[in-house]
């Protein structure tokens, strides 16, 4: 499949990673209240290892974590996008959409309009049949964004993140859910 490089919303650009994209990405992923409900902030060398599977996955299927770029200024101010489900879980194989936005662009509805950009291309552009979407239970701001696309709590999907050790604060996880219709429906409305 021929990778989807570039989306819009009325305020951002999902684009392609540039190299000059790293050290805004590795400051955001250092500063520890926007990776609160991660493992642990990310090192630089560990943000351009991720940079490097994003590409990886664009590459074999056409769509992953864009870059988040303001329309305004230009500014990269996160990541937005669907990746596959990568572990063992009782709803994969699924696609996420999932998103990090740097804590000066919090509050300003970025985060809703980046992940709603991501539905519109894997319903109208991939023809995917469902989305789904998960949190550490303790990740509110995240679920809230989840609401506010029209995603729905699977809540007999709750589960234990397998890459996270028993007992730590974060693995117990929520699972939400949206399919085409539901999508289709929140358009209508």
């Amino acid at each position: 499949m021929t990778p989807i490089l570039t989306l819009q919303s009325a305020r951002l650009i999902l684009r392609q990673w540039q190299d000059d994209d790293l050290p805004a990405f590795a400051e955001m992923c250092a500063d520890p209240q926007v990776m609160r409900y991660f493992p642990a902030p990310l090192s630089r060398l560990e943000c351009a290892a991720l940079i490097g599977r994003v590409r990886g996955h664009f590459n074999e299927y056409g769509y992953g974590l864009w870059a988040l770029e303001r329309m305004d200024s230009g500014a990269f101010i996160g990541l937005t996008g669907l990746l596959n489900v990568n572990f063992e879980a009782p709803f994969a194989p699924a696609v996420e959409v999932g998103w990090r936005l740097a804590r000066r662009h919090w509050g300003q509805g970025f985060a809703s309009e980046a992940a709603w950009t991501c539905l519109r291309c894997a319903f109208a552009q991939l023809h995917l049949d469902e989305v789904v979407s998960f949190a550490s239970q303790h990740n509110v701001p995240s679920q809230k964004v989840m609401q506010a696309i029209g995603m729905v709590q699977d809540l007999a999907g709750t589960f234990e993140h397998p890459r996270l050790p028993p007992g730590h604060a974060l693995r117990p996880h929520v699972l939400y859910r949206i399919d085409r219709a539901r999508w289709e429906q929140t358009l209508r409305s």
